[in-house]
């Protein structure tokens, strides 16, 4: 069998060795969307509507330039994305992914760590909605348009003892390493330089499948002083191997690799918060700087230089009226985004922050906020997404203009003007990251599996 034609087979264990990805979209419903469209009675749908007897909702394909879907068996409930040599800012199509996700499986089975490749992820569209060319989208020369456009999804795994509640990948010296949370209140760092050449050569690949390599992967390092079960983990983009873990306690450890190619935990953990850390994120330009998210419903910034006791620089209590669930740190702005289980976004910039008070709110999501992230490149833009099964596109520099009034549809009128694309198609969102090399490109994962989509809009 042909790597091109493997298909996912999901074993009683739930283990996988190669899954499904594929076209989201389907051409009977964009045949009957174009139907509608003709007898002018398609209409935009929004979260929380209701749908007649006789409706359905159909994917308007022509708003997006890629949407594949893939499916791993059990949900995988956090994923990130690893860096490869193929480029910065790649938009010719087909496109390649990498990425490590790990598994939720039930109690019953066996739950591991996926390293993936997501190939001949195709263009969905070539033209606009009116039929005519976007010039800003056309196919380059390089593309082949009779190309083969089933998108090819290879993994390995790593078998990872209990469910996985977070991860996160860095790139640490000349090696890949995966950090992850353990509902077992184990924080494991794994090494997967030789799964990711596994997934590049089909002979590898073939190898570690049938010798169970997986099954006998040990964690390079294994912290085991956290008190409880956490979700908060990230490792900081400017001091590399350097660590951060919180646990649903309230305990913050900082983890700093040794020269002994291990990692020094500082058992001491940050003093600050008064229940659960549900999100860290380092800052993406200041060595030792780190900011956190709680069910207390405060957001702290930390600079680790400092005693545990003394670290906790600034603090926005009651930043929502409820749990903090994640928090995102932008790139080139001093702003941070917040997410919380009152479904509110709130903006804060961090030259005001001793003023408790975000710059923007957004009561857009009707459900938990469960995933926000700044565009990697772009300072203005932002996704978010949640328990409301849709994930938001916002671009901070639109203002409102009142004297336009070209959209007329009444379901629309009450939207943010920052509002940009609403997603929909995922049940239970729960993370979401942009590619940093793929331009405008968006992976996410729910209950319901995975999405890989860029917009019109980005």
């Amino acid at each position: 069998m042909s790597e091109a034609d493997e298909q996912m087979e999901v074993a009683e264990d739930q283990n996988i060795e190669d899954a499904d990805l594929e076209n989201a979209s389907d051409g009977d419903d964009d045949e009957d969307l174009e139907e509608e469209k003709e007898e002018g009675k398609a209409k935009v749908y929004l979260p929380g509507g209701k749908l007649s007897n006789d409706e359905e909702l159909v994917c308007d394909e022509s708003a997006y330039i890629m949407l594949h879907q893939a499916h791993t068996g059990a949900p995988c409930l956090s994923f990130d994305i690893v860096s490869d040599p193929l480029g910065d800012d790649r938009e010719t199509f087909p496109l390649t992914a990498y990425v490590v996700a790990g598994t939720q499986a039930a109690r019953t089975h066996v739950n591991s760590v996926i390293v993936m490749k997501m190939a001949n992820l195709t263009r969905t569209s070539k033209q606009s909605a009116d039929g005519e060319s976007d010039d800003d989208e056309e196919v380059s020369d390089s593309e082949d348009v009779n190309e083969d456009q089933t998108p090819i999804l290879t993994s390995v795994m790593i078998k990872h003892p209990g469910c996985v509640n977070r991860l996160r990948v860095s790139t640490f010296g000349s090696s890949q390493y995966v950090a992850s949370w353990s509902e077992m209140g184990k924080v494991h760092i794994y090494n997967i330089n030789e799964q990711l050449a596994a997934i590049d050569d089909s002979r590898a690949r073939k190898t570690y499948q049938q010798n169970k390599t997986g099954d006998g992967v040990k964690p390079d390092f294994t912290f085991s002083g956290h008190q409880k079960e956490g979700f908060a983990i990230d490792w900081c983009p400017t001091t590399r191997g350097m660590l951060a873990t919180g646990d649903c306690r309230r305990d913050i450890h900082i983890w700093r690799p040794n020269d002994k190619g291990a990692w020094n935990v500082d058992q001491r953990p940050l003093v600050g918060h008064t229940d659960s850390v549900e999100d860290i994120q380092w800052s993406p330009n200041e060595a030792n700087v780190l900011a956190s998210c709680s069910v207390d419903k405060s957001i702290r910034i930390w600079d680790c230089r400092a005693a545990p006791a003394k670290a906790c620089m600034l603090t926005a209590e009651n930043a929502h009226e409820s749990d903090v669930n994640v928090i995102s740190w932008n790139r080139n702005e001093p702003l941070i985004a917040s997410g919380g289980d009152d479904g509110v976004l709130q903006i804060w910039d961090l030259r005001q922050f001793q003023s408790k008070t975000p710059v923007a709110t957004f009561k857009h999501h009707t459900d938990h906020i469960t995933t926000v992230e700044w565009h990697p490149k772009e300072s203005t833009i932002l996704a978010s997404g949640g328990d409301d099964d849709q994930i938001a596109l916002w671009d901070l520099s639109v203002e409102k203009d009142d004297g336009d009034d070209a959209n007329d549809d009444p379901n629309l009128k009450d939207l943010p003007p920052q509002l940009l694309f609403i997603h929909q198609g995922q049940s239970e969102i729960k993370e979401l990251h942009w590619h940093p090399q793929l331009k405008g490109v968006i992976l996410s994962t729910a209950h319901s599996g995975f999405n890989v989509f860029r917009t019109i809009s980005v």
